[in-house]
């Protein structure tokens, strides 16, 4: 049971990774649009400030362009309908908490936790350490917010 667990969870993490490929075009686009206001909010904001903007300005369209390429991923080897059938008969059992049984929805919201997790860990440690600040901008931008 566990080599299937194992193998399922490759599956998993790989649709996954299929999709994390396409956000960059979208955070870039998020901080293009990005105000003053924004900017000095993030600044001097808390060590997730950026992360939770970007979580507010891109989700939508990150769930968008993930959600038919994780589809994708998981119709080719049948693992959506697998999924389907398992967990309608596991949320019938009485006294479980009910699962998501759209594989593609799940596998979807996980991968954008994933994202904005990682997004936040580098965020905090930009904030936090000076020797991540690699380029000569973020070198500028973020002594402004040690200076607070």
């Amino acid at each position: 049971m566990s080599k299937l667990a194992d193998k399922g969870l490759k599956l998993l993490n790989n649709a996954a990774e299929d999709a994390v490929k396409e956000a960059t075009p979208i955070f870039i686009n998020a901080v293009k649009e990005m105000s003053f206001t924004d900017a000095k909010n993030i600044l001097l904001g808390e060590n997730n400030a950026a992360t939770n903007y970007l979580q507010t300005k891109t989700r939508t369209d990150l769930y968008a362009k993930f959600n038919p390429i994780i589809q994708k991923s998981l119709s080719k080897v049948g693992a959506d309908q697998i999924w389907t059938q398992m967990i309608s008969k596991y949320n019938n059992l009485p006294l479980v908490a009910d699962v998501n049984p759209n594989l593609t929805d799940y596998v979807t919201q996980e991968a954008l936790k994933g994202v904005f997790k990682m997004i936040a860990v580098e965020e905090k440690g930009i904030r936090e350490k000076i020797g991540l600040r690699t380029s000569s901008l973020l070198k500028r931008v973020f002594a402004l917010q040690d200076k607070k």
